[in-house]
């Protein structure tokens, strides 16, 4: 590579932000003790920024979510902008899918035609909150609009005054205006201030119905504490406080998105727009999971249903096709999990002190697994030399079952267990008479048939022997999802009115050839518990099925009470 070509690195082509100049500042003495306005932008933000975006079954099982994890604001698309989002808001209002103590958002730019979509989209709403933004920093001043100061101003105002205009044909409608400043931490914070106060002239908003200001983060260009001084200069230095909810809106460009807005909450913001998990774009927005779970382990109730992240993983993953690292805070795969021996030995020795009347005080653990539906597990390390812990090598090697790490960690103690009533190793055969015995469990539901059709959404007809008090009856269960094993297990929330949630899901085949048949592991969660259970059939779908059906079985066994009832497609 010559020297014209190499690549350049050279620190001195950027420049810090400039101080904000926040003399006594205040925030950094505060402490949050209540949970923000949380509002949801995973249908709008989220969405454009996914390689494929959202289908309008993936949008509605999304929606569904949002409102089950109990987000009362919920943006939901760009109306003026995009069909899918124009027939995705209908359907909402057509089908009264919208709580009575939920709003919708929108998002629109500060022009007229579109102006007059958006509220033409919402026609029909109770109540909706419109949100009108146009950019505002130094760059997009200069070199996107060729605009001063007061050029951008006046697209605020102009823009505000239509948004109010139309607002009024509508007088019925319990409207709420919202206005960003786009780029607002890239905008002199003067005159980030002059411009939404220009736009509250329009607006006159009240104590009793106030706007909503928000100030994004729409590029995270400076430290945490440098958001917090923006927020806090901008909020001392505004004039009519009262009648404003001040909101936030960061983005993870330098991986603060979650640190800069609990830092902005305790400068004096009201409210928080996000996204479950993070998604969004380039690095991905502020995650309210995340944040929500901050405060919780703090002892703030964070007013949202966060007890179930693999439901909210599951339909997560489902919609936006994007994974969950395993070390997600508070919710990856692996966050509860220590490889260390003396990291296992001292939360071992913190758990069997830590009394259920005391406040939460384990060694590594600063949130109590059980709150998530987690447990924390000692992780097993494998190798051919590893006596019992080489249990799964040995599975693989002997017997072609390759078996999920998850899997790997229920079985050990299954094994340790037997190992103990023997006299030396186990054997691999014995191993899998373990596992096997362990992990299919046919009672008290057996699967006897199915029948899926794939004709619009994935529909699966099962019929269960259910064995109880000496007796079987029959019963089927129907249900829909984007898939078998979601429909299926949608079918058995329908007929049981339990919490079914597939955490994890892995098969394969055992042999080659026609004779070969598929082993099938699934772990779910039952009512904030995990179980796990396996099957092998020549069916690769029946295998995932009955493995699911184990799991349950192992549920009904560890005193989850389930009780079907026949079921109909909605």
């Amino acid at each position: 590579m010559n020297a014209s070509s190499a690549p350049s690195f050279d620190h001195r082509k950027y420049q810090p932000v400039a101080p904000v100049g926040l003399k006594n500042r205040q925030w950094p003495d505060r402490q949050i003790t209540k949970a923000p306005l949380w509002t949801s932008v995973d249908l709008r933000d989220g969405n454009q920024a996914l390689l494929e975006p959202m289908s309008v079954e993936q949008k509605k099982a999304l929606w569904a979510l949002l409102v089950k994890v109990g987000f009362k604001e919920i943006e939901v698309g760009f109306p003026a902008a995009s069909q899918p989002d124009y027939d995705f808001v209908r359907w909402l209002i057509e089908e009264d899918q919208i709580p009575d103590d939920v709003y919708i958002q929108v998002l629109t730019q500060a022009r007229e035609h579109l102006i007059e979509k958006t509220y033409k989209a919402l026609e029909g709403v109770k109540r909706a909150i419109v949100h009108v933004y146009n950019s505002t920093s130094v760059a997009q001043r200069e070199r996107v609009f060729e605009k001063d100061q007061a050029g951008i101003t006046e697209i605020a105002v102009q823009g505000a005054t239509w948004v109010k205009a139309y607002a009024e044909r509508y007088p019925d409608v319990d409207w709420r205006f919202q206005y960003s400043p786009e780029s607002f931490t890239s905008t002199e914070v003067d005159f980030s201030v002059a411009i939404c106060e220009a736009v509250m002239d329009v607006w006159q908003p009240t104590p009793e119905r106030p706007c909503i200001l928000n100030l994004p983060a729409t590029v995270e260009i400076g430290p945490v504490n440098h958001f917090a001084d923006q927020i806090e200069y901008f909020i001392t230095h505004m004039k009519n406080r009262d009648c404003a909810l001040i909101s936030l809106h960061t983005h993870n460009d330098r991986g603060g998105a979650a640190a800069a807005a609990e830092l902005g909450l305790m400068a004096g913001a009201d409210r928080v727009e996000g996204t479950l998990l993070g998604n969004g774009e380039r690095t991905g927005n502020m995650d309210i999971v995340t944040l929500g779970l901050n405060l919780y382990s703090q002892g703030v109730d964070p007013e949202l249903d966060l007890s179930n992240p693999d439901e909210i993983i599951q339909v997560y993953t489902e919609c936006t096709q994007l994974p969950v690292h395993p070390r997600h805070p508070w919710v990856g795969e692996l966050v509860y999990t220590a490889f260390s021996g003396s990291h296992q030995d001292a939360i071992s020795k913190c758990l069997k002190k830590q009394r259920p009347d005391e406040p939460w005080q384990v060694a590594y653990l600063p949130l109590d697994p059980h709150d998530l539906g987690r447990d924390y597990q000692a992780v097993i390390r494998v190798n051919s030399q590893s006596g019992k812990g080489g249990m799964a090598f040995l599975l693989e090697r002997d017997h072609g079952i390759s078996m999920p790490r998850w899997m790997t960690l229920e079985l050990a103690p299954h094994v340790q267990q037997e190992s103990e009533k023997v006299v030396g190793e186990l054997s691999s055969d014995s191993i899998r008479k373990v596992l096997e015995s362990t992990f299919i469990q046919c009672s008290p539901f057996e699967l006897t048939g199915y029948r899926v059709d794939r004709e619009d959404a994935e529909s699966l007809s099962a019929r269960l022997n259910v064995h109880g008090d000496g007796q079987s009856s029959v019963i089927s269960i129907q249900g829909e999802g984007n898939g078998a094993m979601s429909a299926f297990m949608d079918a058995f929330q329908r007929s049981s009115g339990v919490s079914v949630n597939v955490v994890d899901y892995s098969e394969h085949a055992l042999g080659e050839g026609s004779d070969a048949v598929a082993v099938a592991f699934v772990q779910l969660n039952v009512n904030g518990q995990r179980f796990a259970g396996m099957a092998e059939d020549g069916d690769t779908v029946t295998a995932s099925l009955r493995a699911a059906l184990s799991a349950v079985n192992r549920a009904v066994e560890a005193g989850v009470a389930i009780q079907l009832e026949a079921t109909e497609t909605a």
